[in-house]
């Protein structure tokens, strides 16, 4: 069905202090993200591609690091919990982490790995092209231990967990199984931003948010057509359908680009709530407020489909921005 239940600005700011007394861990693959900014007047005469004149370059937290960031935005206390190299890039992931309020201390220095780097050239606003520097192997038993330590001795004042996996190796079957048993015992929430290439074992978590190619992917179907009503789209529903049935989760939140996002729960039916985007800048780090908003908004004590409400606007207001972005309180506010 559709959603046609609405959140007040009175309830919102309900739940958005709530969060502001909330504590959420995070756990996966941080980056450091690279931003050089300029413009394009001339193909170079070496080959046919653009001369970017440099203009600016920036630096901001990403992947689960960028996550984190979401949260503190919005007034909710972060930790961050990863593996970063000994080097540069480390540090100044760090520095601007602790800048934004985000807990560093959970992060474990592997000597043997890379701060993952992804630098984005960007021209009138439009990205030309992406370097990626990083190490892509899986994270060392023994370093993946001592991550798991660190976020076992902070379990007892967190309210939820978010595990942003982009297949840099840091989110190991190991490490997914002992937050999996940490969280069941504590009754603590654990929310997954999954990576199927990595193939790992998802079943019962709280919440998985797979954008629609990965939904396809993790049920192991194929995905030729596309409806404009996702409930009315056959294939979409199968795979939502497969993915309850199989994997289990308690929630099961597919998000769909400019079709906004579809809320799941086994036994009921799915809810379609259409995008409130107006303009779209730049979907870089999109996903990763939608998890942030969403967790957060369950720790405060929204319903499933308050917090799905409440992300989907999050993520319109983000993508209207340039670069990975995140949402102040007030802007969500604004937005009901």
């Amino acid at each position: 069905m559709k959603s046609s239940a609405a959140l007040t600005g009175s309830r919102v700011k309900q739940l958005l202090t709530a969060a502001g007394q909330r504590r959420i861990l995070v756990v996966g693959d941080v980056m450091l993200d690279q931003f050089i900014w300029g413009g394009v007047s001339r193909i170079s005469p070496e080959a046919p591609v653009p001369v970017v004149d440099f203009v600016r370059e920036s630096y901001m937290p990403g992947g689960a690091a960028n996550v984190a960031r979401n949260l503190t935005a919005l007034k909710t206390r972060t930790d961050i919990f990863g593996s970063v190299g000994r080097d540069a890039a480390a540090t100044q992931l760090k520095k601007l982490l602790e800048e934004q309020s985000v807990g560093c201390a959970g992060l474990v220095v592997s000597a043997n790995r890379h701060t993952s780097i992804k630098t984005r050239i960007v021209a009138q606003q439009q990205q030309v092209v992406r370097v990626d520097r990083e190490t892509r192997g899986d994270l060392d038993e023994a370093s993946t231990r001592k991550l798991l330590a660190n976020i076992s001795a902070q379990l007892g004042r967190a309210d939820a967990i978010i595990v942003g996996d982009y297949g840099k190796g840091v989110v190991t079957q190991t490490l997914l199984d002992g937050l999996r048993h940490e969280c069941r015992a504590r009754g603590i929430w654990l929310s997954l931003d999954p990576k199927p290439v990595h193939e790992l074992k998802l079943t019962d978590l709280s919440l998985i948010t797979p954008n629609r190619k990965e939904a396809f992917e993790l049920a192991g179907l194929t995905d030729d057509t596309r409806n404009t009503n996702p409930l009315a789209d056959a294939q979409l529903m199968r795979a939502a359908e497969r993915l309850l049935a199989e994997l289990r989760p308690a929630i099961l939140l597919i998000t769909l680009g400019d079709l906004g996002m579809l809320v799941c729960q086994r036994g009921q039916k799915p809810i379609h709530i259409p995008t409130v985007a107006q303009e779209v800048f730049d979907v870089s780090g999109a996903g990763d407020t939608v998890i942030a908003t969403f967790t957060l908004a369950i720790a405060a004590g929204a319903s499933p489909l308050e917090a799905a409400l409440l992300s989907n606007h999050a993520g319109g207001i983000v993508v209207g921005k340039v670069g990975t972005a995140t949402v102040a309180p007030e802007e969500l506010l604004a937005n009901f």
